[in-house]
């Protein structure tokens, strides 16, 4: 079976305000929330969370790409780190289980929909 990864970029902060030193950027604080989670819904490691240095949407505020081999990748923005680990599992089941290769747009957890910025073809 084909690995799903979730691309989370650990730059990523969803205020222009600076952040205090020691403070983690929000995307740092997402991807530990996902890692934490994913092991608990996903314990046979279909899905892969991987770290990126910057996702290129720095006027987005917290940035993830979820992609899969012959799926089409999408590009969720404007996440909060506090409430978005768990849609995005959600929506990974319905991204791995999806029979078209598409989730229909009804099903998204109603967080993300307004955070999709992109959906991009498979290659």
């Amino acid at each position: 079976m084909p690995k799903h990864t979730i691309f989370v970029c650990k730059s990523c902060h969803r205020s222009s305000e600076k952040r205090p030193e020691n403070h983690p950027c929000d995307g740092t604080i997402l991807l530990d929330q996902l890692n934490t989670l994913c092991a608990e819904q996903f314990p046979d490691d279909e899905v892969e969370i991987q770290p990126v240095g910057c996702l290129w949407a720095c006027s987005h505020g917290c940035v993830v790409s979820v992609a899969s081999p012959d799926k089409p990748t999408y590009l969720f923005v404007n996440l909060t780190p506090e409430e978005s680990a768990i849609a995005l599992l959600d929506f990974m089941q319905l991204y791995i289980k999806s029979a078209k290769k598409t989730v229909v747009w009804k099903q998204i957890p109603e967080l993300l929909q307004s955070a999709i910025f992109a959906q991009i073809p498979p290659v």
